[in-house]
């Protein structure tokens, strides 16, 4: 979550705690955490920089100098264009066909669109998934930087329907030593079936282990790398747990090591991940991660770098199977896997509530967006439908609190009489008031706990909208070109002091407008009037930055508040506030309760001052 985010939603908590006191005696706390179950070793440290890592892999090639031309071949399914190169014999780029990157023009001052969207990052060594290990005579070696020879001929492959592709790759040493790499390419899927195979290498191989490795994170491809950055990890899942590696802030360091048996270990950005499953994980094996935050002339960047431990077993034929996903952070997609890679998509953890906002998106939210998509073609319509049935779904609570702000609002001239009647005795004013809730069965605090029940799955919305791979680059209308990104309607030749911003999105103006005339039909008491203004003008400038689908969210959610509202008010208006008739056999409740506590209050202060 970035700063203004977080600033968002500390400041919509400030003001909820200043509602509840002005409406209400009374607040309360939160909860602790539990521990982990893997084994993990957490530490922050200095990691080998790249260019100190390529020369010391130089020096390391006891197979013989690199001195082949590099050939590339490309396999293009209905989904990816993979480029695999002999340097490695590793992927040297991939392609998805489902999705777009952006490039930005000087000329028109405006970013577009355009195919396809390239995940892996190629300013480092030219590819990525290679082979590391260790010598007997402690020289690294990172396959990256050997010459393989592949057994197909062609330059270009196409395949489709249920075909599927093999292509092997074969590194050759001295004394009959190789190393096979073989990949088998599925024309309807975005995962790939690797075997490697290592011939006449147990007396080279030490420490019983070699790596395969991710090595330099993933393309960043949205035009916003600040945001992309945010979301952008190292994950581990082993013994049912998603281990997460961020560096949060710039210039930090991070790495983690887990030993055991792990099911897969991934890197990620904001939309696409990569993701490396070994078939035969042992309890010999682990993981290795690390990671790194910096800023370059691009903007915000976040490398991470991922590795399976695969046990060596010190054969002269030793082969290991694995699955590498890379492709799209697609909830469902994920989840057909049946190995938990569906655990690398982000619901949001705000503050530290991972456990209610998690089911609310995973088991409504995205199922309904998901459903709503199949059949209406534009998805801002998708989100205007969708918001409108959370209204109705969440209209019983709002009814309540409209009903017991109305009723608030006609006690007003009784509770200003109160007060200037005790001005001088608080406690008595508050006993006082407290009776008078009590006599036309009003809980002050009726208008504020449905706001708070609607919290967290308002929280689950912007999260979900933050990271749904579905919403990216969607198109509405008129000038809402990309639902995933702010709206920008115009640019301040100047930043916005505190929040860093320079755009006005429209979307989040119409919010605005919409939540003041929610606060002006609302808020009575002449004590509460600055809020008219401040919340409307403070959401506004916060959501500048948000998402354009979830200000659509926020925008339709407002105008069918504005009609519920207007229809509760005016039909309570014709209404006589009425004393409740008490049952004398009923449970006490809440304000009772109150009141006692208050009346017990005032007489151990009576009894201490007689002291």
């Amino acid at each position: 979550m970035d700063r203004n985010s977080t600033l968002a939603f500390l400041l919509i908590g400030v003001i909820l705690v200043i509602w509840l006191y002005w409406n209400s005696p009374a607040p309360e706390p939160p909860k602790p955490q539990t521990p982990t179950t893997v084994e993990q070793k957490d530490t922050v440290k200095q990691t080998v920089p790249a260019s100190a890592q390529e020369q010391k892999q130089e020096e390391a090639t006891p197979f013989g100098a690199s001195n082949l031309s590099e050939k590339i071949v490309t396999i293009e399914t209905e989904l990816s264009i993979i480029e695999l190169t002999s340097k490695g014999g590793k992927i040297r780029r991939v392609f998805l066909k489902k999705y777009n990157t952006w490039y930005y023009s000087k000329d028109k001052d405006t970013t577009f669109y355009k195919k396809y969207v390239q995940l892996v990052n190629t300013s480092r060594n030219g590819g990525d998934f290679n082979i590391i290990f260790v010598t007997k005579d402690g020289k690294l070696v990172n396959t990256s930087s050997l010459d393989f020879i592949a057994d197909k001929t062609k330059s270009h492959y196409k395949i489709a329907g249920k075909d599927s592709l093999e292509i092997e790759y074969v590194f050759s040493g001295e004394n009959g030593k190789k190393i096979k790499k073989s990949f088998k390419f599925f024309a309807n899927k975005y995962d790939s079936k690797v075997d490697i195979a290592l011939e006449n290498m147990e007396d080279v191989i030490s420490s019983f282990r070699y790596d395969v490795v991710w090595q330099n994170g993933l393309n960043f491809v949205e035009d916003n790398s600040v945001d992309e950055a945010l979301y952008s990890h190292a994950n581990v899942f082993a013994g049912e747990e998603n281990v997460v590696v961020d560096a949060s802030s710039v210039g930090e360091k991070v790495n983690k090591d887990i030993n055991g048996k792990i099911d897969w270990v991934g890197v990620r950005n904001k939309y696409f991940a990569a993701i490396i499953a070994p078939h035969n994980a042992t309890s010999d094996g682990g993981a290795y991660v690390e990671g790194t935050h910096f800023v370059n002339k691009y903007g915000s960047r976040e490398v991470y770098s991922a590795s399976v431990k695969v046990p060596f077993k010190n054969q002269k034929y030793q082969k290991d199977s694995f699955t590498l996903y890379v492709g799209p952070i697609d909830y469902y997609l994920l989840k057909e896997y049946n190995n938990n890679f569906e655990s690398i998509f982000e619901f949001g953890n705000f503050l530290g509530l991972k456990f209610i906002i998690r089911p609310i998106s995973e088991y409504l939210m995205l199922p309904l967006l998901r459903f709503l998509d199949g059949f209406i073609p534009n998805y801002g319509l998708v989100i205007i439908i969708f918001t409108i049935i959370i209204k109705i779904a969440l209209a019983p609570l709002t009814k309540s609190s409209l009903k017991s702000m109305a009723k608030m609002q006609k006690l007003q001239p009784m509770i200003t009489e109160l007060k200037e009647k005790y001005k001088d005795n608080q406690q008595k004013q508050q006993q006082e008031t407290m009776k008078l809730y009590q006599t036309y069965g009003i809980n002050p605090m009726g208008g504020c706990l449905p706001m708070l029940l609607q919290m967290p799955i308002l929280v689950a919305l912007w999260s979900l909208f933050n990271v749904a791979i579905d919403i990216r680059q969607q198109p509405f209308m008129l000038w809402i070109t990309n639902l995933s990104s702010p709206d920008i309607i115009f640019k301040l030749p100047f930043k916005i002091p505190f929040f860093n911003l320079d755009i006005v999105s429209g979307l989040a103006l119409l919010m605005g407008i919409t939540m003041f005339i929610q606060q002006k039909m609302s808020i009575k008491d002449p004590a509460q009037k600055a809020l008219i203004y401040i919340m409307p003008i403070m959401f506004t400038v916060m959501f500048m930055s948000m998402p354009s689908g979830l200000n659509l969210y926020y925008f339709v959610f407002n105008l069918l508040g504005i009609a519920q509202q207007y229809y509760v008010t005016h039909k309570s208006n014709g209404e006589e506030l009425v004393p409740v008739v008490v049952n004398p056999n009923k449970k006490k409740g809440f304000m009772s309760r109150m009141m006692e506590a208050a009346e017990k209050q005032a007489q151990m202060q009576k009894k201490a001052k007689k002291k």
